[in-house]
């Protein structure tokens, strides 16, 4: 049987392609930490199914994941493990530090033990899949895009972090041979993601009848890629991606966050229009801009399409209404997450 070990699979990204894993049959052996942005609740539906193995713990802890290797012999690991808000990596730097670089580095030193002592066959066909983030090339002019060749940049707390560990991943392929693929996303969007991001605040701050704070002149550009369409690259690059690599992953839909904070206006205002009829765009409050803001992103995923056939299945407006319509008829699953530990407050300042 086809074995995973996926880190950070409880998380926004990481529990999406379980899900999509676990129903095409494969084993998934899930280590999370469960920090605050770790959810259960997402995974539910996979509580009575034996191809789905959870673990709470820490990618850190070279003692469990070496014990999990040996347990459970995965053909890969998929390392999703992460701090990943931006805003909070300007309040707290060195939990991103622990997490993102140190956590990295002994779950590379595990994985890179056990990988050493397979037979020649095996070895050859493991792999190590790394996730990260545009971020680490730092900020666009109105020009061009980034790519694999596209140099390392980092301007927060979060995308430096992401980069050491991107570093660390490259230095573990070409100093110990382990067979490592790295990939590089943009802004992903869709169902079960943590509330403090973009789209899911504006949905659950305009449901609640509160501001919806946009930084600066909301001219700041992202590119947007629909979750589901990054775990299709994801899976496109663990089963054929050259090793040693690097993929840049994007949805080729560049917007204005003021765009994207008015389009979801617009959706609800089709699907729950406020009870006084005015349109939600009016909750819309320009605040002081985030420290450090990168002015535009912008991911050239040409290398994906040339050598291994992937593309975005999902418009960015298919892609949205989905998400507005999931959050709509997931609202207990939001409640749950909105909890105490975090109340939709600004953070980063």
């Amino acid at each position: 049987m086809n074995t995973l070990l996926v880190t950070g699979g409880a998380g926004f990204i990481g529990a999406n392609f379980v899900l999509r894993a676990v129903a095409r049959g494969q084993r998934i052996v899930n280590l999370d930490k469960l920090t605050y942005a770790g959810n259960l609740d997402t995974l539910a539906s996979l509580k009575d199914t034996p191809l789905h193995h959870f673990v709470q713990g820490d990618i850190g802890d070279r003692a469990l994941v070496a014990r999990l290797l040996a347990e459970f012999q995965p053909q890969a690991v998929i390392n999703f493990a992460a701090e990943s808000h931006v805003d909070r990596s300007i309040d707290g730097p060195a939990e991103f530090v622990q997490t993102n670089v140190v956590g990295t580095l002994g779950l590379l030193e595990a994985t890179r033990d056990h990988w050493r002592g397979l037979d020649e066959t095996t070895a050859a066909g493991f792999r190590f899949l790394h996730i990260s983030t545009d971020e680490v090339y730092g900020s666009l002019g109105d020009a061009g895009y980034f790519s694999e060749t596209s140099p390392y940049a980092p301007n927060s707390p979060y995308s430096a972090s992401k980069a050491a560990s991107d570093h660390l991943v490259r230095a573990f392929h070409h100093t110990y041979g382990l067979p490592t693929l790295t990939t590089n996303c943009s802004n992903n969007y869709g169902p079960y993601q943590f509330p403090e991001k973009l789209i899911p605040l504006i949905l659950a701050r305009a449901l609640a009848g509160e501001p919806l704070p946009v930084y600066g002149d909301g001219r700041n550009i992202r590119d947007w890629l629909y979750v589901t369409d990054h775990c299709s690259a994801i899976e496109r690059v663990l089963e054929a991606g050259r090793v040693g690599e690097t993929y840049t992953v994007g949805g080729n839909a560049e917007k204005q966050n003021i765009e994207v904070v008015n389009t979801v206006c617009a959706l609800l205002d089709q699907r729950r229009p406020r009870a006084d009829g005015l349109p939600r765009a009016s909750q819309i409050q320009f605040v002081k801009d985030r420290p450090g803001h990168d002015r535009r992103y912008a991911i050239d995923a040409g290398r994906l399409r040339r050598e291994l056939g992937w593309s975005p299945a999902h418009s960015f407006e298919q892609g949205l209404a989905a998400t507005v319509d999931w959050y709509l008829d997931h609202q207990a699953w939001v409640a749950k997450v909105l909890d105490g530990s975090y109340r939709m407050e600004r953070l980063g300042q």
